[in-house]
């Protein structure tokens, strides 16, 4: 077979098992599921996004949330109908596996785990901050700086041994994962609830000092203010496609895929909404581009609304749990695309093992978990983030160009849900996710394909002569032929 056979063929696509799979429990419900959307994407944005929207929108920042969430809207319509029609682990790598071929799938490999790794240990790092602000109001004491900051230097010059609050995070967070999927969806649903408690309390408080008439000139920003501040909104919805990751261990994952997908959106615009209103109308606009309020978030409107420091230190609290609950999701979800790879034959084997008593992949854990460990214990979040959008944003748009090729390649296919207004939406949705990428900087493109760079080397190395259908011959010469998907794993393995 030659390079470009290789390259181009596609998996098949198998009968959906409603059942277990053999190799993960069917266990996580809708509302479970829909919390991990939630978990993924209510993080630490939504407490600090304010200050940097408010001074491009003004008071329109809410049509900036507005946009933003209907570009991710689009997004999740696309998600729905692949989620449901291939509900299997692995979100977009395995869509583009199944729709564009071997070579695609591995690029959007790279996209994606670089999206979930980075902002895994992006928002790890972050978290340490907010331990730190925690302790300090509780208990007047904070970590040293040679355990709260990495030894690389970023922006103020601080540096230290280790982040160490970054590290026991990612362990805590491998720990929970070990002990299964059915425990881990609980005890995020758990955080979820309480961060979403926190934000409402925010929006109950700041709306008691609610003035109309910060809402004066509403559009004074112009179409370019409300674009520019919806560019910078649109991040904090790119958690939603954690929920795709968790095919394989859906109760009725035809029907629960799409229901989560759609519940957590709606979840997502409308406490992001509540939050922006009750902000705006409770402080001057100038007050948000104050430097000496950056670094403070929700908190301050509070400290200054209420002149206690109680409300700003439950807030911190809130934003703990916040980050503890993105981070167990975006690990989870970097582990289910590492576990379909390796079923796949795209990375060694063991990362599809799964211990027969939990029915988790502990190897796959465990060494993602202590990767990510190093890289937040080492790398400042500053050098992190920047590398985390531009994945996000492309598996966006390939999963958008997966309906369409889809819906001409395989008509036969069994579609729960179908994206509404087809063809126009998915193109819509392309269209926006490359308004956005259009906006990014060269050296964020430039880390992207040293990145993509280092990927399909290991493919043209490693991945295209162990692939699962390498093995099977004449398998990639029918993609849609109906069969169940190969794994290589010894059989006795499954048990």
């Amino acid at each position: 077979m030659t390079l470009r056979e290789q390259i181009m063929r596609r998996k098949p696509l198998a009968p959906v098992n409603t059942g277990d799979t053999g190799d993960l429990k069917r266990s996580i419900g809708t509302f479970q599921l829909t919390m991990f959307g939630v978990g993924a994407t209510v993080g630490t944005g939504i407490f600090f996004v304010l200050q940097e929207a408010v001074p491009d929108a003004g008071p329109a920042v809410l049509v900036s949330f507005l946009v933003a969430g209907l570009a991710a809207g689009l997004s999740v319509l696309c998600y729905a109908e692949l989620a449901a029609a291939i509900p299997v682990s692995g979100s977009t790598y395995s869509y583009a596996y199944h729709a564009l071929g071997e070579g695609m799938a591995m690029v959007i490999a790279a996209c994606v785990l670089l999206e979930y790794g980075v902002s895994t240990s992006a928002v790890a790092v972050g978290w340490s901050g907010y331990f730190n602000e925690l302790t300090q109001g509780l208990f007047g004491w904070r970590l040293p700086d040679a355990l709260s900051y990495a030894p690389i230097p970023f922006e103020d010059g601080t540096v230290g041994l280790i982040n160490l609050p970054a590290v026991v995070l990612v362990f805590l967070c491998m720990t929970l994962l070990l002990r299964g999927a059915t425990e881990s969806a609980f005890v995020n649903t758990v955080m979820v609830l309480i961060k979403l408690s926190v934000l409402v309390m925010f929006a109950v408080i700041a709306f008691t000092a609610f003035q109309a008439d910060r809402f004066d000139n509403f559009w004074g920003a112009g179409a370019h203010g409300i674009s520019a501040a919806a560019a910078t909104i649109f991040f904090s919805f790119i958690g939603l496609d954690a929920v795709a990751t968790a095919g394989e261990e859906v109760k009725d994952p035809q029907k629960a895929l799409p229901r989560a997908l759609m519940a957590a959106l709606g979840v997502v615009i409308a406490v992001y909404l509540l939050v922006a209103a009750a902000g705006v109308g409770s402080q001057p606009l100038e007050e948000f581009s104050n430097p000496e309020q950056q670094s403070a978030g929700l908190a301050v409107i509070l400290r200054t609304i209420t002149g206690s420091e109680i409300p700003a230190i439950v807030l911190a609290a809130g934003a703990v749990i916040s980050v503890f609950s993105v981070t167990l999701v975006t690990l989870y979800g970097q582990t289910r695309i590492l576990f379909a790879m390796g079923r796949d034959g795209m990375v060694s084997p063991k990362f599809a093992h799964v211990n027969t008593r939990t029915m988790t992949p502990n190897y796959n854990t465990i060494i993602v978990s202590i990767v990510i460990a190093i890289i937040a214990g080492i790398v400042p979040a500053g050098y992190l983030w920047d590398t985390v959008s531009i994945g996000t944003l492309v598996a966006f748009s390939v999963v958008a160009v997966g309906v369409i090729v889809l819906r001409r390649t395989n008509t036969e296919l069994y579609r729960p849900f179908r994206v509404p207004g087809y063809p126009v939406t998915p193109i819509l949705t392309v269209a926006a996710c490359g308004y956005v990428l259009y906006g990014l900087s060269w050296h964020t493109w430039a880390t992207f394909f040293v990145w993509l760079a280092i990927v399909l080397t290991f493919y043209l190395v490693y991945g295209r002569k162990h692939a699962a259908l390498a093995r099977r011959g004449g398998a990639a010469e029918h993609p849609h032929a109906a069969d169940e998907p190969v794994s290589p794993i010894p059989e006795e393995d499954h048990r």
